[in-house]
């Protein structure tokens, strides 16, 4: 059974221990395989495993907070074919859902970025990806561009791509680019020839080269898209009634994954859905259960690679999905 966690942070070092532990012993890894799955040595596994029966947690069961996330890691990447999926324990507290998730996603993102193969990367912007940052350790790669993937919002907001893009440059001392564009035309006409803008079809261009990209979901009721960026003549109630459950990189989205018919998926300026599918680790990143149907949604449409989210929204799209 799953334990509760008390405080709005998580354990890194016992939840490698606990990972570790779950791909040797439950999922019968190698150690070999389990160093390559984790990025380490198997040295460190082999340690990591010793130190794990010395502290109890490794038994006849595993016994941890982070048992449960690490099994549903297993059974997400298995139901929707992911290339790794990413859970923290689910908090007491619902307000503490975003810092958990955010941590999950910067310890990941300090793991993926250390790949010296790994040359570009693309920033979506919102409060998960924000926070993500700030639970991340400093990096030296010089030769690493991150690159900012949607446009900035129209309104003033504390969470845009700008900033974000720039302070994890900096974490890792690496190059930035930023997208200079809104996120939405005002109409789908003038969202063409934005496209046809020599710097907006480079900028596109490179983003379709990153090695790899983070984005966050929104629903459709108080997420930052509704509250920064929608343009003023959109209404969150018709996007709604057409059948919206939320957005990806400002794409509204049905419960199955499809763009629902409305203008304003006509007028985002940047890559498309299925440019996104075309970049080879997608990752998202996004926790709660009022999450679930967007994250639901973007699983179906196929274009995600890595998922980082909590116990409970997990479950809630297992459970969903079905056997």
């Amino acid at each position: 059974m799953s334990r509760s966690i008390k405080l709005d942070q998580i354990d890194p070092e016992e939840q490698l221990l606990v990972r570790l532990a779950w791909a040797c012993e439950i999922e019968g890894l190698t150690q070999a395989d389990a160093a390559s799955r984790f990025g380490i040595t198997r040295l460190k596994v082999n340690k990591a495993l010793s130190e794990a029966r010395k502290r109890g947690i490794l038994r006849i069961s595993v016994n941890s907070v982070y048992a449960a996330a690490a099994d549903l890691e297993w059974r997400l990447e298995r139901r929707f074919r992911l290339l790794r999926a990413v859970v923290v324990p689910t908090p007491d507290n619902p307000g503490s859902v975003t810092s958990l998730v955010s941590a999950g996603l910067g310890a990941h993102l300090s793991e993926l970025l250390s790949d010296q193969s790994l040359t570009r990367f693309g920033m979506s912007w919102g409060n998960t990806l924000n926070l993500a940052t700030r639970f991340m350790q400093p990096l030296d790669r010089p030769e690493l561009e991150i690159v900012s993937i949607m446009g900035g919002v129209t309104r003033g907001s504390d969470v845009n791509g700008y900033e974000i893009t720039t302070r994890l440059a900096d974490l890792c001392n690496a190059e930035h680019s930023f997208f200079t564009a809104p996120l939405y035309a005002g109409s789908p006409e003038s969202q063409r020839l934005f496209r046809e803008q020599d710097v907006i079809a480079e900028m596109v261009e490179k983003i379709r080269g990153s090695d790899a990209v983070a984005i966050a979901a929104g629903d459709l009721q108080s997420s930052l898209l509704v509250r920064d960026a929608l343009p003023r003549d959109i209404n969150p109630a018709d996007l709604i009634a057409k059948g919206g459950v939320g957005d990806i990189t400002g794409h509204i989205l049905d419960a199955q994954g499809n763009l629902i018919d409305h203008d304003i998926n006509r007028r985002v300026i940047g890559v498309s859905l299925d440019e996104l599918a075309q970049i080879k680790n997608v990752i998202l990143a996004a926790g709660g259960l009022h999450k679930a149907p967007i994250l639901k949604a973007a699983l179906a449409r196929g274009f995600v690679d890595t998922l980082v989210t909590d116990e409970a929204t997990a479950q809630a799209l297992l459970a969903e999905a079905g056997p």
